[in-house]
């Protein structure tokens, strides 16, 4: 898939001390654009963009999209918010007006400015969905007041926002939904599927399993990610959203568990705990709009190559031989 090139833009990237948030600025200053990252730092980590502290066209500033920001850019990457159930479900309450009040004061530096915006939303508004795969028309099956909720609902009403803005003040919006996600520069103690298994098995830990294992997820290479956030952002003023991006090639937990202990020769055995409250048994994205909209895309990177690219992050991230 061949790579797309872009002129040099002043960009705002929200969150962008994250894991997401990183990878996506690496790809903007490789183009030759400006790049402005904001994050509080409350999961996002100053040692993901250590590395560019040097580049003149590199810029952090420490602040909380909870709080109007004034500045003066041409696009708007909003990722600001906790994506990891350890993380969100820490304060709850923050998670939720993250998500709904960042989107209020970053779609109203967008109007202000009168330049477009992607919104990074997730396949979490699907919830524990009813179809599959799941297509962007589906509404979803959500629990409103559950332990996930903070995150699922504050994402669900970041859509409402930015679909009103849309209507309203004709703002170029873009809606992005995230299936998941994985790749070097993900947190070692964050709850996430990818990084639990590869830390325990370089660890030579218990691999932990909730439920029997059988649940489904979809895993996409960051680097194929970013490709599809870039192209969505060039894709015109008529091109909304939202789109799912992720890999629809589906693999059972048992199944990423076991090809991550073949890869890293781990003697961790696998055991089962509950599963979590609202936890969704499936999860795949039906991917055909982001494939007619932008520009063909569509993930590159099997699960074996990804894989084999963040265990060896991870080796070095954690110090072991």
């Amino acid at each position: 898939m061949a790579r797309i090139t872009y002129g040099r833009r002043r960009v705002l990237v929200t969150g962008g001390a994250g894991f997401l948030g990183s990878h996506l600025i690496d790809r903007l200053l490789a183009r030759g654009d400006e790049v402005l990252c904001v994050d509080n730092l409350f999961t996002g980590d100053k040692s993901n963009i250590d590395h560019l502290a040097a580049n003149p066209r590199f810029e952090f500033m420490r602040h909380d999209v909870c709080f109007p920001l004034y500045v003066e850019v041409d696009q708007i990457f909003n990722l600001a918010c906790p994506a990891s159930p350890i993380h969100y479900q820490h304060d709850p309450v923050q998670t939720t007006k993250t998500s709904v009040i960042g989107a209020i004061n970053m779609l109203g530096l967008a109007k202000r400015l009168r330049v477009p915006i992607l919104q990074a939303s997730t396949s979490e508004v699907y919830g524990d969905p009813h179809i599959h795969p799941q297509v962007e028309s589906y509404w979803g099956n959500v629990n409103p007041i559950g332990i996930r909720s903070c995150y699922d609902e504050g994402k669900r009403c970041a859509e409402t926002l930015f679909f009103d803005y849309y209507r309203q003040h004709a703002l170029d919006i873009k809606v992005v939904r995230i299936f998941n996600t994985y790749g070097p520069r993900m947190h070692a103690a964050d709850g996430r599927v990818v990084s639990n298994f590869i830390v325990q098995a370089l660890q030579g830990h218990d691999i932990t399993i909730f439920g029997d294992g059988s649940q489904t997820r979809s895993f996409c290479y960051v680097d194929d990610l970013i490709e599809g956030f870039l192209r969505f952002m060039e894709a015109g003023p008529d091109v909304h959203g939202p789109i799912n991006l992720g890999n629809p090639n589906e693999f059972t937990i048992r199944e990423l568990a076991e090809a991550i202990i073949a890869q890293t020769g781990s003697r961790s055995r696998l055991v089962t705990m509950p599963l979590p409250a609202d936890d969704p048994t499936q999860r795949k994205p039906d991917t055909t709009i982001a494939q007619a909209e932008l520009a063909g895309w569509e993930p590159t990177v099997e699960l074996e190559e990804g894989l084999r690219r963040t265990i060896a992050y991870f080796r070095s991230a954690l110090k072991i031989a």
